[in-house]
């Protein structure tokens, strides 16, 4: 679903952009009570493992994949949708400048509807299920799956809408379209942060809100990533995903191809030029330390003092 430069016009990456900042700015605020000693790396390994994971594009239907968009698992996992916001926003930015994997121009675009709608509909959700369904941590895992499933399309609605208002696609053609497709990558998106969530809530309570109070063992998590990033992601579906596949069967996929903009993307399309499968391994894992790296230095800063 990320949006590439020159799907979106002018005015709808500008609006887009100034209500994700200021979606940022508030996130970074009221994230505070979210740190302490131990969410600072539970935010650095999250937001390590959601870069990895959408390396791994999964087939759907019609030669069309999708990959996790991972908003409803990091709100769980970090307990706060503010801190959710950040993690995902971390993901994106340095996706688009260091993997060219989401436009420059479409950041603004591609951060409201992944990081604020995608999280904040997946967390939402997941809360009013939770109480539905008894409000047991064991019934977490169905809760979440169902809502992370939904938060997918619901963002996919959204970049529909900003297709339609920057005249990309006719709404009333764009907007089914769209939520087609999603619906069936949104079953995988609910059977990953399910699987996930029921494993890390019975082997890694210590990973999840509410629990332990220091984080028991970095080795299997940050194995778990490495393998994600350097392994798993070779054998990711070369079809192209949701929007890509729309694109191409409406007939706008060439604008992708008429807006160029000049920032260095050492590892784009997550290669190295000249290494082949290897390139790609080493640019997940490379992708994955910044991710961890940078997402623990905002832990850093917007925790209490006194944490």
């Amino acid at each position: 679903m990320h949006i590439p430069d020159g799907f979106v016009s002018v005015p709808v990456a500008a609006a887009t952009g100034a209500l994700s900042v200021a979606a940022l700015g508030i996130a970074l605020g009221r994230s505070r009570d979210a740190f302490g000693i131990r969410r600072a790396p539970v935010l650095g390994l999250t937001t390590a493992f959601i870069f990895a994971a959408q390396m791994i594009n999964f087939p759907v239907a019609g030669g069309t994949s999708g990959h996790l968009l991972g908003g409803t698992l990091a709100a769980i996992v970090l307990g706060s949708p503010w801190a959710g916001t950040l993690c995902i926003a971390t993901v994106l930015i340095i996706q688009a400048v260091l993997f060219a994997d989401g436009g420059i121009t479409a950041l603004g675009a591609n951060i409201f509807n992944m990081a604020v709608v995608g999280v904040w509909v997946g967390w939402g959700l997941t809360q009013t299920l939770q109480r539905l369904l008894g409000g047991t941590r064991g019934k977490l895992p169905l809760a979440a799956g169902i809502a992370a499933g939904v938060s997918v399309v619901a963002a996919a609605i959204v970049a529909a809408i900003q297709l339609a208002l920057s005249g990309t696609a006719p709404v009333n053609i764009v907007l089914p379209a769209m939520t087609g497709v999603h619906i069936l990558i949104g079953v995988g998106e609910g059977l990953i942060t399910g699987g996930v969530l029921a494993y890390l809530s019975t082997a890694r309570p210590d990973l999840l809100p509410g629990t332990q109070q220091q984080l028991q063992g970095w080795l299997v998590p940050v194995v778990s990533i490495l393998l994600i990033a350097g392994v798993l992601s070779l054998v990711a579906s070369a079809w192209p995903d949701g929007l890509e596949r729309v694109a191409e069967d409406l007939g706008f996929i060439n604008l992708a191809e008429q807006i160029r903009v000049s920032v260095p993307t050492p590892f784009a399309d997550y290669s190295i030029e000249g290494l082949g499968p290897i390139g790609t391994s080493i640019a997940g894992i490379l992708g994955s330390g910044v991710c961890f790296a940078v997402a623990f230095g905002i832990a850093q800063v917007v925790k209490p003092n006194n944490a």
